[in-house]
């Protein structure tokens, strides 16, 4: 049952063009928002964040609304994703983490043994320690208004790969290292971060949020067998923590072309694409009953207009195969972006 004030309850987005094309349907006006929108490439955020490290702007309430709210107001979009950082649930639950500029999510100790994993699971997740994301989410939606915002938060795999890794990682190999010659610890520590990961969504949901987005920043490391065995049900645990609320929800991850009909089969109501693959080949894989949501490629951004605005249309033209299509960047928004591109791109795909 959901709670009185929740959008979906009140009605405010349950008619929006995002909320629709989440639940499978063709608006008239087709959705367009993009994976880190608010951020580095805006002057405003740039000029907010002087002097505040990037997981205080994150647990700051005010500060974390504001930069949530900047580029609904600045391009228009048709949805706001809460501002915050895939390790931000991790260092609410007491882990050791700092983010470093130009690294990265860094642990103080990385979690590798059996014994390491029994003491992270001594570690929760409380009502108390995530109320300044909640009362950020709902600053943020008495703003918005009808606009929906989405709930962000790390895959349990990603989250686990940042936590055995120690910090960023182009394999992941002592990740995968351990999910083979450690089974019964990799479960357990995969379950601790669905745990944590699921009631960090959950908490941006009954705060408000209208759909929730789940990221697997690091799943295209794994093979198809690897990730059904191994990855799939921390997955599934994480998104079932939303599922009474009656929000759709995205699975979201990068190089996961053969991953993606797996990444639906978690309980995802809609697959995220990014670039390397093509629309109408991600919904022959996923089937014609899954929205899509992708995929323009952020590196033709800083390309000449022309070049931009003729693969902007192949994008929706290929997005016609699936069921229905929310616009998005097949990856984030780069630093250098041009603000004025992207607020171009949405008055292009608002126009189509």
């Amino acid at each position: 049952m959901l709670s009185a004030g929740h959008p979906l309850v009140d009605g405010r987005t349950s008619h929006s063009a995002l909320v629709r094309a989440y639940s499978g349907e063709r608006p008239d006006r087709l959705p367009v928002w993009f994976m880190r929108q608010a951020g580095r490439s805006l002057p405003e955020y740039r000029a907010l964040r002087v002097g505040t490290a990037m997981l205080e702007a994150c647990l700051d309430p005010a500060l974390a609304s504001e930069i949530t709210l900047q580029p609904v107001r600045r391009h228009g979009v048709d949805a706001a994703i809460f501002f915050s950082d895939i390790v931000v649930p991790l260092r609410l639950a007491g882990v050791d983490v700092e983010i470093k500029p130009g690294v990265g999510p860094v642990m103080g100790t990385p979690v590798r043994t059996a014994a390491d994993v029994a003491r992270l699971a001594e570690l929760t997740l409380t009502d108390e320690a995530l109320a300044p994301v909640t009362e950020g989410v709902a600053r943020t939606v008495a703003e918005l208004g009808r606009t929906p915002l989405i709930g962000f938060a790390g895959a349990p795999f990603t989250l686990a790969a940042y936590l055995v890794e120690g910090g960023p990682s182009r394999d992941h190999l002592a990740a995968r290292t351990l999910m083979h010659a450690d089974p019964d610890t990799w479960r357990a520590l995969t379950q601790w971060t669905a745990e944590v990961t699921g009631a960090f969504l959950r908490a941006q949901v009954l705060a408000g949020a209208s759909a929730a987005q789940l990221f697997d920043s690091w799943a295209g490391a794994l093979s198809l067998a690897d990730y059904t065995a191994h990855v799939a049900p921390a997955s599934a645990r994480a998104l079932a923590a939303v599922h009474d609320l009656n929000v759709r929800t995205v699975h979201f991850g990068t190089g996961t072309g053969e991953l993606l009909a797996a990444m639906r089969d978690v309980g995802a109501d809609v697959v995220g694409v990014d670039y390397r693959i093509p629309l109408d080949e991600a919904a022959r894989r996923v089937g014609a009953r899954t929205p899509l949501q992708g995929n323009i490629d952020p590196a033709l951004l800083a390309a000449p207009w022309p070049v931009l605005e003729a693969h902007v249309r192949d994008v929706v033209a290929r997005g016609e195969a699936a069921r229905a299509h929310v616009v998005n960047l097949g990856h984030g928004v780069p630093p250098s972006t041009d603000p004025d591109v992207l607020t171009r791109v949405v008055e292009l795909v608002h126009s189509l």
